[in-house]
């Protein structure tokens, strides 16, 4: 802790956040997280402190996560070899057996169980539970990877009028009993626009939308919809990032008022992005 940083400026730090305390208070804003800031267990303690910060100022928090990390952790340990096509997991039926176990059961656990030891009241459930997401194959290649047909909030809503975090694996079913691995930004932004979110903070491995891939000091700090697909199309945008883009662009139109694609490695960038003039990352909207 920095011993310079005096009373006052504490003070001085809560008052400018008290416009967008304002702002935010009851009102739903969810949160995707993954990658890289959720294998480092400083920053994932880090991001579960921002999350029950925002929960206690009133703040509706929806918490969808994803595990990649950990699935192809497990899966070498059982000897098993993960394939990827078009960077989506081939999930044959053995693997979405590890998909589950990991995302629905591991990793979900471990997050409510860390919202809880932070002060919040959470509760994890699946894309299972109560048939939240509801999926299809995306394509026979891909095996058990879903393709979202339909979203049923009410079991989501009900924990956020309960009082509730809601910390949702990224895992679908079908009709006839089958489940599916659903990748966690579109999940995000089916869940989002379902709720009529105000936004939706997608914390990925990168600054945000760079002009210059290599230097992050290209960040773009804002786009349209208009302006993000011509970035696609001129390149600027290009490989991982183009299915985040389009997952940004599927929430707006589903009615999310803006999406912000952030560093989920940078240290309280939630709150930079929600409670300061600066945020962070780069913001898509209408």
């Amino acid at each position: 802790m920095d011993t310079n940083f005096s009373n006052y400026d504490r003070a001085e730090v809560l008052t400018q956040a008290l416009p967008y305390i304002k702002r935010y208070t009851g009102k739903t804003v969810v949160v995707k997280y993954g990658g890289n800031a959720m294998v480092n267990e400083n920053l994932k303690s880090q991001v579960m402190e921002d999350i029950v910060l925002l929960w206690l100022i009133g703040i509706k928090v929806v918490l969808v996560h994803g595990g990649g990390p950990e699935i192809t952790e497990l899966m070498d340990k059982l000897g098993k070899k993960p394939v990827f096509v078009d960077g989506l997991r081939v999930t044959d039926r053995e693997t979405m057996d590890i998909v589950q176990m990991v995302l629905a059961g591991k990793v979900n656990k471990t997050l409510v169980n860390l919202l809880e030891m932070k002060g919040g009241k959470a509760m994890g459930i699946s894309g299972m539970d109560g048939r939240l997401i509801e999926a299809v194959p995306k394509s026979e290649a891909l095996g058990y990877v879903g393709k979202i047909t339909k979203v049923n909030i009410s079991a989501v809503d009900d924990l956020l009028e309960r009082g509730y975090i809601p910390v949702i694996s990224t895992v679908g079913c079908d009709a006839k009993g089958n489940s599916y691995n659903i990748n966690g930004d579109t999940a995000a932004a089916y869940v989002a626009g379902a709720l009529g979110a105000e936004r939706l903070i997608m914390m990925t491995d990168v600054a945000g939308i760079l002009r210059d891939p290599s230097d992050s000091s290209t960040l773009i700090p804002e786009v349209t919809v208009g302006e993000a697909k011509k970035l696609e199309s001129d390149g600027i945008v290009s490989g991982g990032m183009i299915p985040k883009i389009d997952c940004c662009i599927e929430a707006i139109n589903k009615g999310v008022k803006n999406v912000t694609i952030m560093d989920g490695r940078i240290p309280h960038s939630i709150l930079m992005e929600l409670l300061t003039d600066e945020g962070a990352g780069t913001m898509v909207v209408k």
